[in-house]
């Protein structure tokens, strides 16, 4: 699929307009599925987190990834589903 160009992405900002400081990305596990703000977090002091019983919901190390136009691209390539 071709990349889509910087006026394409402009247009697609311009109708879609929302908060730009965080997203929300689908989730499927099972039967359940849903949507959930995008977080920034190092995956292996998570891990280790989790094997001392913490969940993701306390993990304190994390934080909102930014909407950018590299979000936007996997968006319509239909790599992620932003909403």
């Amino acid at each position: 699929m071709n990349a889509p160009s910087i006026s394409q992405i402009q247009l697609f900002k311009t109708i879609f307009r929302g908060r730009e400081d965080v997203f929300a990305v689908r989730w499927e596990k099972g039967d359940k599925k849903g949507y959930m703000p995008s977080y920034f977090y190092d995956p292996y002091m998570y891990r280790a987190h989790k094997m001392k019983g913490g969940t993701f919901q306390n993990y304190k190390d994390k934080s909102y990834l930014p909407l950018n136009d590299n979000e936007i691209v996997k968006h319509v390539n239909r790599q992620q589903k932003v909403d």
